[in-house]
């Protein structure tokens, strides 16, 4: 039996990892990730230690011990990965333990080196055929026991020489490491890790206005009413688009809010502060006397209709993504009901949303410090009610303007009933929020990727990302109605490419807003959004005509999606691995998973032709140094003989990055 020694054991464990706040939060991976344990482990003396990783499934059945191995030498650090295979939350500890195969094993080697024979090494022989013995009764498997027992003998007959004595007990040193024997066995506290299903981490985002998807004519225009203005689009009509956003690859559709639009200070066209009879109004100006946050846009259809919006996503491989965003215009019915909700000026005004220099008269924040309980539950219900509807994912509205603590509760309630449901952070802001907000149960972050353009800077970026993955799951998007990068207002079509590469290859989870595959690139003069900004207005777009005239990214889109798809290696981001390349105007890294390998070269610069020299870390693609090997283009085809160093030559107004899979030769 183990020895387990009493708390805090008689062997320091520290450092544990993964742990998130010192344990206030769960860790995260999903079903299938190979998850990365980790904990510094020492002793005093020269005896040899070992490691375990002791895990539990959420229903609380033990998995067989996971054995760790040390890191570098000197180091005292031990590692190990556990591949959890079903959501909810994890549990696990580490055990740290003498080892006495491995302390006998290590001194007799140095005994028997040093030249000492049988009469010096008595205590030893002996003390190695208990530990065999030991050993062989507690093996899990016939032939471990076997080997273990015959070497138990072996070692204890006087008859053979030293040499052969001891040959058979140094030689089942992996056997032992099945069976090992632990001696003053310590453990660590339990952790935990909320473990999500795959698309938590692995998924493609198309973020579109149902209402700029009305009827169309024969030639792909918009049907328009009498004065002239685009028909307002309905989840019938939209339902329409579904078909082409599911053959480019996407698995999720986002929607912006779906609710009735405020009338009271409603925004006129690109953000005018006097709205015309016309005008639609911000979706994100939510409530009116039409309903609020559980209620349909009239002009949109009525919950049997999103119903079937949502069962042609499915139908067609796809799910659904609401927008959360608990602000309200200035008649959203809670204003009325709720006063106590918002905060209210010295002049008795309520306040609006400001982000300065930037005015949001349309909107009140809600303040959910005045009436926690009340404001909590009933946004509960508003989720549960979408939840009803077949939703259970949700892009949250700049979640870092609302108290983390009531974040961490409703995503914690929301979860607890909907093990599935996916909750991604849309907040721009500082680094240490953005964290937090992943750390307290958001289940993916949007980044600044669209900020990082240098290869310098993306690196980096990327790297810091790495050393987050515990608890932040980045979402990479090209482009938002908010966001127009000048990259993509300056960078002509290759731009477009570019990104696109760089977000759908270097993140498993990324974003494409509706009208990128047609190249939209005029900004709204001294802003960083789009000109004719779809938030205050329909904008139907004639999708058939791009596609005829050849003006559309989509096929180039759909490339992407289907590399990534066929290619398990792109699914993970741990995995992300960067080589060199002797020019900042490209950039090279590589995923590797099992046996599949891709090695992408982009160039980030979308003018001209760039030249390079690669330097790749063999080892991390698999190979020796020295080693050829094929590689593979998935977006031309073309196949190229590679090894450590490869010239490279990128002209963007033909391919601007190189999408290889690595294949061994026989």
């Amino acid at each position: 039996m183990d020895e387990i020694a009493p708390a805090p054991g008689r062997i320091p464990i520290e450092d544990v990892f993964p742990v998130v706040a010192c344990g206030r939060h769960p860790a995260k991976a999903v079903v299938g990730e190979r998850t990365p344990i980790a904990a510094t482990v020492y002793r005093e003396g020269h005896d040899a230690l070992g490691c375990d990783v002791v895990w539990r499934c959420p229903d609380g059945t033990p998995r067989a011990f996971t054995r760790m191995s040390a890191g570098r030498t000197g180091t005292d650090r031990w590692h190990a990965e556990i591949v959890p295979d079903s959501p909810g939350m994890w549990t696990f500890h580490v055990e740290a333990w003498s080892d006495p195969y491995l302390t006998w094993k290590n001194a007799t080697e140095k005994k028997i080196a040093a030249g000492q024979g049988v009469e010096d090494l008595c205590n030893e022989l002996a003390s190695g055929a208990r530990v065999l013995a030991e050993a062989a009764r507690q093996a899990s498997g016939a032939d471990d026991c076997r080997a273990l027992r015959e070497a138990a003998r072996a070692i204890g007959d006087e008859r053979l020489d030293l040499a052969h004595r001891v040959a058979p007990a140094l030689a089942v040193a992996e056997v032992m490491w099945r069976n090992p024997v632990r001696r003053l066995v310590s453990r660590s506290d339990t952790c935990q890790l909320w473990v999500d299903r795959p698309r938590a981490l692995y998924s493609a985002w198309y973020e579109f206005f149902p209402r700029s998807e009305p009827r169309r004519d024969a030639d792909g225009e918009a049907v328009r009413g009498r004065d002239a203005q685009p028909e307002h689009g309905t989840f019938a009509t939209a339902a329409n688009r579904l078909d082409a956003i599911a053959d480019m690859g996407f698995d999720i559709v986002y929607l912006p809010p779906i609710h009735p639009i405020g009338k009271v200070n409603r925004k006129g066209k690109n953000n005018t502060l006097v709205a015309e009879p016309a005008d639609v109004g911000s979706p994100w100006a939510i409530g009116s006397d039409e309903g609020g946050h559980d209620a349909i846009h009239p002009q949109l259809g009525g919950p049997q209709d999103l119903k079937k919006f949502v069962a042609r996503a499915n139908e067609l491989g796809m799910e659904v993504a609401l927008d959360l965003a608990l602000q309200c215009a200035p008649d959203h019915p809670w204003v009325k009901a709720h006063p106590e909700w918002f905060t209210t000026l010295p002049d008795g005004s309520v306040a609006y949303a400001e982000n300065p220099p930037k005015k949001y008269q349309d909107i009140y924040p809600v303040n959910f410090d005045n009436d926690p309980e009340g404001s909590h539950a009933e946004v509960l219900r508003v989720v549960r009610h979408w939840i009803g509807c077949g939703v259970s994912i949700f892009r949250v509205d700049n979640p870092h303007t609302k108290p983390l603590p009531f974040w961490h509760w409703l995503i914690a309630e929301v979860k607890r009933e909907h093990p599935d449901a996916i909750f991604l952070s849309e907040a721009f802001t500082r680094p240490a929020m953005m964290h937090g907000l992943a750390k307290i149960g958001f289940t993916q972050s949007y980044t600044y990727f669209t900020w990082r353009t240098a290869k310098q800077e993306l690196t980096e970026y990327c790297g810091a990302l790495l050393g987050a993955l515990h608890y932040m799951r980045p979402n990479f998007w090209v482009n938002t109605p908010d966001i127009l990068h000048a990259t993509l207002q300056h960078g002509g079509p290759p731009m477009f490419k570019i990104r696109a590469v760089l977000a759908s290859t270097l993140a498993p989870s990324w974003g494409v807003y509706s009208g990128y595959e047609l190249y939209e690139h005029v900004p709204r003069p001294g802003s960083e959004e789009h000109i004719d900004n779809e938030k205050y207005e329909l904008k139907p777009r004639n999708w058939l005509a791009a596609e005829r005239e050849g003006r559309t990214l989509a096929p180039y889109l759909r490339k992407l999606n289907q590399i990534r798809r066929e290619n398990p290696a792109l699914h993970w981001i741990r995995n992300l691995r960067f080589h060199g390349v002797d020019n900042d105007a490209l950039m090279c890294w590589s995923k590797r998973h099992g046996d599949n390998t891709v090695l992408v070269i982009c160039s980030l610069d979308s003018h001209n032709v760039h030249w390079g020299n690669t330097s790749l870390d063999m080892p991390e693609l698999g190979f020796d140094w020295h080693e050829r090997f094929s590689v593979r283009d998935e977006v031309t085809g073309e196949t190229y003989d590679w090894g450590e160093h490869n010239a490279v030559r990128l002209d963007p107004h033909h391919e601007p990055a190189h999408i290889f899979t690595v294949h061994r030769y026989p």
